[in-house]
């Protein structure tokens, strides 16, 4: 149960596991579902409902939920393996072996995440959250949990639309969360953000160029840092939200610290173990630095990750349906600048007949049914020979250098 910031919530030594409910339906139907989930107790995974069935049947594999609730109703799913009390969510991220991560989230860390943003934004007893991010996404269900914790209000729209976009801030919708990308949009079409009390920015690096254009339209906009594992952003514009703390690693890698951060990676005891440091500190996988006022600044990816749209997508998982066309010897994906998409997936393909080789529609065609669309390519390379390291590694670098 996910309570406000004047309620408590504890969890008791021995509290018996509780149910997890796989939720899969329009964006509206989710957040209700989520919402009762958490009035009764009970944790939640939502899954994307336009994913491909092979890919949806992959992550009830993998997450094993107790029951899926669907506009059906509510049923036990066989093989069902209850979590940890104390647990709220289970969020879905991929890595760079392309292998899916149920990441668990606590209770305990929905509030400490709700308490931080609402210290961080303040809390009016007007405010309204308008969600336009998909809640298979730990940036649209960290909202439910923010305004669960903070008591605000909340709308809930099954897509990203400017127009409905404009529509809610003129309704009287205060905070909305957003990419990048759709912010560049809503600022292309004159849409009245600037009657948000704040636009939250995350998912992906915030052009300095874009932050310029919002703050001329006199956009308040709070960039934020985080990962699924950490219940979304617990940086705001460079520094640790209240209840976080962030330090640099070996390499400079960021590493992360509060009661926000995942329990584990379901069923996964092996990548838990690795995902932190001896003394307790998550390992982010990014390379940082702190600026002279103490902000925190993501200089680069230790991970291979391609962030498009605010989507993280895996090179392996493209990789590896793609090799599987017939006129594709090799192939190895990147991530290459893109001033819509802040980058966009790139498939360097060794083809099998030089003389005939696929098209970039060809590949994507091939794809549409295993992969979503944000992980499909935009743009093809073809090339004689793919980079590798004595070991067999792709060299994503001196694809994305050269």
């Amino acid at each position: 149960m996910i309570t406000p910031r004047d309620g408590t919530v504890a969890v008791v030594a021995g509290t018996p596991d509780t149910d997890l409910w796989a939720v899969v339906g329009p964006r509206t139907f989710a957040a209700e579902r989520v919402r009762a989930a958490w009035d009764a107790g009970v944790a939640v995974t939502v899954l994307d409902p336009s994913a491909p069935a092979a890919v949806q049947a992959g992550l009830l594999d993998l997450l094993r939920p107790t029951h899926l609730v669907d506009p059906d109703g509510v049923r036990p799913h066989p093989g069902g393996v209850p979590v940890a009390a104390g647990t709220a969510a289970v969020v879905v991220t991929s890595g760079t072996t392309g292998v899916g991560k149920g990441v668990e989230l606590t209770t305990a860390g929905a509030q400490a995440v709700g308490g931080g943003w609402a210290s961080v934004l303040g809390h009016e007893p007007t405010d309204r959250w308008l969600v336009c991010l998909p809640l298979h996404h730990v940036a649209g269900l960290a909202i439910l949990a923010r305004a669960a914790v903070s008591g605000a209000a909340v709308t809930v729209h099954d897509g990203f639309d400017p127009d409905a976009v404009s529509a809610a801030a003129r309704a009287g919708a205060t905070l909305v969360s957003v990419v990048p990308t759709m912010l560049a949009r809503l600022l292309d079409v004159g849409a009245p953000v600037d009657r948000f009390r704040a636009v939250v920015t995350g998912g992906a690096p915030l052009p300095p160029a874009l932050r310029a254009r919002a703050d001329a339209a006199g956009v308040r906009v709070v960039d934020a840092y985080g990962q699924s594992e950490t219940w979304g952003g617990v940086v705001a514009d460079g520094v640790a939200i209240p209840g976080a703390t962030a330090r640099l690693g070996p390499a400079d890698e960021v590493e992360l610290h509060g009661a926000m951060v995942m329990r584990g990676y379901r069923l996964d005891p092996e990548r838990s173990a690795a995902a932190f440091t001896a003394d307790g500190w998550l390992r982010t996988g990014d390379v940082g630095a702190f600026s002279t006022d103490g902000r925190l600044q993501i200089v680069d990816r230790l991970r291979d990750l391609v962030i498009t749209g605010g989507v993280n997508v895996s090179p392996v998982a493209v990789e590896q349906v793609l090799a599987d066309h017939p006129d594709v010897a090799d192939v190895a994906v990147v991530g290459a600048p893109d001033l819509e998409w802040g980058e966009r997936v790139v498939a360097f393909v060794v083809p099998r007949d030089p003389a005939a080789p696929p098209t970039l529609d060809d590949l994507r065609a091939w794809a549409r049914d295993r992969l979503r669309a944000p992980q499909l390519p935009r743009e093809l390379v073809l090339v004689t020979e793919v980079p590798r390291s004595a070991g067999g590694k792709i060299l994503r670098r001196v694809l994305r250098d050269g």
